[in-house]
């Protein structure tokens, strides 16, 4: 046996035992990857703001706690509205339920001219076997949900409390990174940054504008129907279905649809149909186009970003997509080179092309490329 061969072996077996160890330690912190993902685009988009005030002479740290500060108490404030709003109409719902069920009972009778009764139905539904074993699955159920509770507001004190330090910190954690790089790399690592903040910031912009329209032609179809608390649950539609990414649409359109059922059932119905379409359009005409203008990124490459994030990262990474892509884009875009069209006059589609100044003059042969350096959007 050669003498080599026995270090080899222990060799490669370490290399093998440390690979598995990393895998198994990233497998372990991968929830704790994603809210630090998560809380480093929350402080690239309260950036703005925070550098805003801490040039005017506040300290950075006051800055960020009075932006998070404010954050929380516009959110807390229409939590509590949207609550009391929420618990009035169950309340009313719960009372009026008898004289809905009647109404459609009579409907059923009218059409079908059957001889069903309330009274009957409400016994064969109590002493069903169905609504006994689903009882005793929810009471089984309740710790999961208590469980799932706490890890949601544990997962959200995580991602605040690193959002906090990342707003916070920016600039000494910007000098941190930096300072263990060379000079050439430090530029571009900066330039990064600024890129990110920007696209970030743009996101959310795009975000809340495309909020702004789905609140208002809500609230239009709500006010023509009758609907109770139309501009709350304007607000509620309009910031569910752009804030929270996946389930978004789903929790924005089920409120309005059974505050409208209060009213009058067809009124559901209307409201329901109203939601389906609009996020049609807006799936397909409006975000496209304010994505495009706003982060500067092709609709379609904006909604295949949207598609692979959700793929990886599932609610979080169709949250973070479209800056992410983004940002890199406009990344690559300031080193990547570009070459002007070479083509003969004349020849079809090129030839727009060609004969214009971009091609060189028009009759002539391909032109000689010349490389031009993609000047950075939003950054002298």
């Amino acid at each position: 046996m050669p003498r080599w061969l026995p270090r080899a072996v222990i060799l490669v077996l370490a290399l093998v035992a440390c690979f598995q160890l990393g895998s198994w330690a990233f497998h372990q912190l991968i929830g704790l990857l994603v809210n630090i993902l998560i809380a480093f685009f929350l402080a690239l988009a309260v950036e703005p703001a925070v550098s805003r005030m801490a040039a005017r002479g506040m300290r950075r740290g006051l800055a960020t706690f009075l932006v998070f500060l404010g954050v929380f108490a516009a959110g807390a404030g229409f939590l509590a509205l949207l609550g009391s709003m929420l618990a009035g109409q169950i309340v009313d719902m719960v009372e009026g339920f008898p004289r809905y069920l009647d109404m459609v009972i009579d409907s059923i009778n009218r059409t079908f001219h059957t001889k069903l009764s309330r009274l009957e139905i409400q016994d064969s539904l109590v002493h069903s076997d169905w609504l006994r074993k689903y009882v005793q699955n929810s009471a089984s159920g309740v710790l999961d949900v208590s469980a799932t509770v706490l890890g949601g507001l544990f997962r959200l004190l995580t991602v605040g409390l690193f959002s906090f330090y990342f707003a916070a910190d920016g600039p000494r954690l910007r000098r941190a990174l930096c300072s263990v790089l060379p000079p050439a790399k430090q530029s571009e690592v900066l330039r990064a940054w600024e890129i990110a903040v920007a696209k970030t910031g743009g996101y959310l912009y795009s975000r809340g504008l495309m909020a702004l329209v789905s609140g208002v032609a809500h609230y239009v179809v709500f006010a023509v129907l009758g609907v109770p608390y139309a501009p709350a649950l304007a607000v509620w539609v309009g910031l569910v279905s752009q804030f929270i990414p996946t389930i978004g649409t789903y929790l924005a359109g089920a409120l309005p649809t059974l505050i409208a059922f209060t009213v009058e059932p067809w009124y559901a119905v209307y409201v329901l149909g109203f939601v389906v379409v609009y996020q049609q359009f807006e799936n397909y005409v409006l975000q496209p186009k304010l994505t495009a203008r706003t982060v500067d990124i092709h609709p379609a490459v904006a909604f295949g970003s949207v598609i692979a994030g959700t793929a990886l990262l599932g609610a979080v990474g169709a949250l973070i997509a479209i800056p992410a892509v983004a940002t890199l884009q406009a990344f690559l875009g300031a080193y990547v080179k570009r070459y002007e069209v070479a083509g003969e006059a004349g020849g079809g589609d090129a030839g727009g092309v060609a004969g214009g100044p971009a091609g060189g003059p028009a009759g002539g042969g391909p032109t000689a490329a010349r490389p031009r350096r993609v000047r950075l959007p939003g950054l002298r």
